[in-house]
């Protein structure tokens, strides 16, 4: 149909000049600039004529939208239901409408697709809208250049599921630059066995970052008065390397600490929107085991790393992470094990300094283990590394930079997660 043409002229006189040109009373040229069309438009004019007749109209008829059918619509009603009663629940952590998940619930789950603002114009409808609150600024927001600049690192404790009443923790370790999260798992407790093994999964799968940022919970931190027993302030704050700060020192990592909740925002974000996902998710297959949790947990965090647009990069986290890479805007570092050190186990582990006895034995976890080759009345340094599918430990012996033993204990018998 001719672009506007029914703004200018009405259907009885372009019907008359077409019919004009097919009696052969004028020639194309003539036809064309009384209607003012261009030569093709003129043809498809021409076409809707002869095969409308009587009933050919210029009229502008605007396309009606397109309806969603009834199974559509009662699905979106039931999702919006299972919403509702996610917000209303005060044990999980969601305290709004998630719409996209929605959606990607009926694209994924359904195969219908639907768009976002019928979602939205449904739940105002129906009562499942919540206004927007608008976030109180901070202004003190870290800036970054290159990717293992800084690692964002921090731990969720929250009900994943509204059918289990157990909390669990969601333990994520996220690149400041490309927000990529670099380690992300959920744990049935938290210890600092748990955070170390994630900085070794991230320092081995991508090298050694330039810092980390933590809040100031006592494993990533030593505070004066919270963390000692002293009546006297003998020790002040940071007089003592946690075992997770030692860790990094080995791999010549600074540690930053956030002075606030709100100073850890960009990680905070990514919880929000994994914690949003992981819940929904369980409520809609009625999960109630943590194998099923962890893998859901797994499963979205793979997806915000390999599909999901960040809303502030505008980018998908892993291609923004290997693109500065690939253009060198870089700082992490290929991992070594530094002298006189022999293995990634005595870097990634759990430290203890222990006096050898006159009978050349030392007591942890009260266990009794002998030390070959070392002096009685000398300290000898461990270094414990746990293997969680063997369920074992192994212990490494040091004296005066010296490895003097290896030997490996059942975890049932050197609980080193406690300590």
């Amino acid at each position: 149909m001719g672009k506007q043409i029914h703004t200018r002229l009405a259907t009885e006189t372009v019907a008359e000049v077409l019919s004009r040109y097919v009696r052969h009373e004028i020639d194309l040229a003539s036809a064309i600039v009384q209607l003012g069309v261009k030569r093709s438009q003129f043809f498809s004019l021409l076409g809707e004529y002869r095969k409308d007749g009587a009933a050919f109209s210029v009229a502008y008829e605007r396309a009606s939208q397109k309806k969603i059918g009834v199974a559509a619509e009662r699905l979106i009603g039931a999702e919006l239901e299972k919403e509702k009663a996610l917000v209303a629940n005060p044990a999980m952590p969601i305290r709004e409408y998630n719409y996209s998940a929605i959606r990607d619930t009926l694209r994924d789950k359904y195969q219908i697709k639907v768009s976002l603002p019928t979602i939205i114009a449904r739940a105002k409808a129906t009562g499942c809208y919540l206004e927007r609150k608008i976030p109180r600024l901070h202004d003190r927001e870290v800036l970054t250049n290159y990717v293992g600049e800084l690692i964002q690192h921090d731990s969720s404790h929250h009900q994943w599921s509204p059918f289990v009443e157990t909390k669990w923790y969601g333990i994520t370790s996220l690149d400041d630059y490309s927000r990529l999260v670099i380690f992300g798992d959920l744990f049935e407790t938290e210890n600092r066995w748990n955070h170390i093994m994630s900085a070794e999964s991230a320092v081995l799968s991508y090298g050694a970052p330039r810092a980390y940022y933590a809040d100031q919970h006592s494993i990533f931190r030593f505070v004066k008065k919270r963390d000692t027993l002293w009546q006297k302030n003998v020790l002040e704050t940071d007089d003592i390397d946690p075992q997770w700060k030692q860790v990094l020192k080995d791999c010549g990592t600074n540690v930053i600490y956030a002075l606030s909740p709100q100073a850890k925002g960009k990680i905070e974000r990514p919880y929000r929107w994994m914690q949003a996902r992981v819940v929904r998710r369980c409520a809609q297959d009625h999960v109630t085991k943590f194998t099923e949790v962890r893998e859901i947990f797994r499963d979205e965090i793979e997806r915000y790393n390999l599909r999901t647009i960040h809303s502030t990069t505008k980018e998908i986290p892993i291609r923004r992470f290997e693109q500065a890479v690939k253009d060198g805007k870089t700082m992490f570092r290929p991992f070594q094990v530094p002298p006189p050190y022999q293995s990634s186990k005595d870097i990634f582990c759990l430290r203890a300094t222990r006096v050898v006895d006159a009978y050349r034995k030392i007591s942890i976890c009260n266990l009794k283990i002998t030390v070959p080759k070392v002096p009685p009345r000398y300290p000898v340094e461990l270094r414990l590394a746990l293997d969680t599918e063997k369920q074992t430990v192994e212990v490494r012996f040091w004296f005066k930079g010296q490895l003097v033993s290896t030997q490996i204990f059942k975890e049932q018998d050197l609980p080193i997660v406690q300590f």
